[in-house]
């Protein structure tokens, strides 16, 4: 009982905090509903940093969850119908892959050999990553949340459409600021 008093402590001297949205709940509508975003940052991504915050649940689990949400987020911006990669994003993908358009067919690749949850990420080398579950990385340049929550409100079980349409809402300066 000590421990666990001692771990509470701790975490109300550190709290965890969930990043503010740089935009209006409905702001990435047609790409996500503000169902989607109600239930996946109001609900979700708060859920995480609040079990880390109280001491409920695995603590590195949380941690890691609202850490990826947190960089989730941040990254996502109002749908352009030409939204493409710009700068150092752009300068690594076409070094990497060619081009924007052989990118994105890795990335789906990548993703759509999770199986089960997880994400998929492109790190600050370029490289397409994987995580399994929820787990902290620092080479993360642009994330894509490819747990069930963040596709199956508006695409039900369409995971590739919901794909097609992320890259609509990236927004590229961030991803660069990452970089």
């Amino acid at each position: 009982m000590r421990d666990l008093i001692q771990l509470v402590e701790a975490r109300a001297q550190n709290p965890l905090e969930l990043t503010k949205l740089p935009y209006d709940r409905g702001a990435l509508y047609p790409v996500l509903s503000s169902v989607s975003i109600d239930y996946h940052y109001g609900k979700l991504a708060r859920g995480y940093v609040d079990r880390y915050n109280s001491g409920e649940g695995d603590k590195s689990f949380n941690e890691a969850g609202a850490y990826l949400h947190n960089l989730f987020f941040p990254q996502l911006r109002a749908p352009k119908s030409a939204n493409k990669p710009v700068g150092g994003a752009d300068s690594l993908i076409k070094r990497k892959y060619g081009n924007f358009e052989n990118f994105k067919k890795e990335f789906a690749a990548t993703a759509m050999k999770i199986q089960g949850s997880g994400w998929v990420y492109m790190s600050r080398s370029g490289e397409i990553k994987t995580i399994t579950n929820h787990q902290k990385r620092t080479d993360i340049a642009l994330l894509v949340d490819w747990w069930e929550h963040s596709w199956s409100t508006d695409y039900l079980a369409d995971k590739a459409k919901y794909l097609k349409n992320m890259w609509r809402i990236i927004n590229w300066d961030i991803v660069n600021q990452r970089l």
